[in-house]
């Protein structure tokens, strides 16, 4: 049997994966979804450890919604992506430096 131990660690390495991530690809924003990606991956294997070491269902319950977040931000995110993609020819987060609507 895995201990929870063994959960948090994996956690703890997905989230500082993650943390990462946004700290060094600052530059293109796909990497910087991906790495948004990991976060919300780390605490699901939290919140399913933790319910499966408490024997409750309410963290289960919780990674659903963190779930259809994490579809939202990723669709949304994309189409950001596209418009910006065929606005400017470039996806750098630095040469967005001007968001006229």
């Amino acid at each position: 049997m895995i201990a929870l131990n063994d959960y948090l660690i994996v956690s703890a390495v997905l989230f500082s994966l993650g943390l990462l991530g946004l700290m060094i690809h600052r530059r293109s924003i796909i990497h910087l979804l991906m790495s948004i990606e990991l976060l919300l991956l780390a605490v699901n294997t939290n919140f399913i450890a933790f319910s499966y070491y408490f024997h409750s269902i309410a963290g289960q319950v919780f990674v659903f919604f963190i779930l259809g977040v994490a579809a939202v931000e990723a669709a949304i995110g994309l189409a950001i992506l596209l418009v910006l993609f065929r606005a400017k020819h470039d996806v750098d987060v630095d040469s967005l430096t001007s968001l006229k609507g």
